[in-house]
């Protein structure tokens, strides 16, 4: 079984939680750095459609990248939400062996990513355009890669990530593959909405419990009850599990 987890765009540098394995697809990494290290401050502020100040930070960050020393591991690289509330500086040695075992970090620098691989701080999301090695898009330039290092003998995925990142995977799905979408949502009006902030809360949620209680039978996503979601058996089918609040 695989948990499929979308990078968050907030990184750091933490020397207490050093890389202990490598990024899988470094070869293709070193293609992207190499084109953004050739942009120009116009071109890169149309890649990544930010302010001028954020420009320049990461052009300065560019500069200085390392893609073999100060990493930091993937899974306390990323400072967002969703890794907040994983919480893993917290974990016990148990949990974060289970993780690594299980999740990957869908990237759109480094392809895909073990929560121990060692990772630099980047700015590149899987939806931005550019002429990345002749082709048009990271989704033409990494293809099949990333569902051919998720997918693993049981044919299982639980997708947790954003639908820019998940269609690296779904698109690419074979027959007796299964993936169920996890859905965090509350009804109004009679419709199911979907609130990012406390969306992106639940994920990372549902990944410590799934870590915690080293879940590897999908009817025990069904019991998970954090941050007020319970789930909603009307609502789901057998590949989405929709919680509500």
């Amino acid at each position: 079984m695989r948990i499929i987890l979308s990078p968050a765009k907030k990184m750091r540098i933490d020397e207490e939680a050093p890389g202990l394995s490598a990024p899988s697809l470094l070869e293709k990494t070193a293609v992207l750095e190499k084109y953004l290290r050739a942009l120009s401050f116009d071109e890169a502020k149309a890649l990544w459609k930010c302010s001028d100040k954020l420009v320049q930070e990461n052009l300065k960050r560019i500069e200085v990248m390392d893609l073999h020393q100060r990493l930091t591991a993937a899974l306390f690289a990323y400072d967002g939400l969703v890794f907040q509330h994983i919480g893993a500086n917290i974990m016990t040695q148990g949990a974060l062996d289970y993780l690594n075992d299980h999740l990957r970090i869908l990237s759109g620098f480094y392809g895909v990513l073990k929560p121990s691989d060692g990772i630099t701080p980047y700015r590149l999301e899987m939806q931005n355009k550019g002429a990345f090695n002749d082709t048009h898009s990271l989704y033409d330039f990494w293809e099949d890669t990333l569902y051919k290092q998720v997918i693993d003998d049981d044919h299982l995925i639980i997708n947790l990530a954003s639908k820019e990142y998940a269609k690296c995977i779904t698109n690419y799905l074979q027959d007796g593959d299964k993936l169920i979408e996890i859905v965090f949502g509350e009804m109004k009006n009679g419709k199911l909405i979907t609130k990012a902030t406390k969306a992106k809360m639940a994920r990372g949620e549902m990944v410590r419990y799934m870590a915690l209680n080293q879940i590897t039978d999908i009817n025990l996503l069904k019991e998970f009850q954090e941050i007020g979601f319970v789930y909603n058996e009307d609502l789901s089918t057998d590949t989405k599990y929709v919680f509500t609040c």
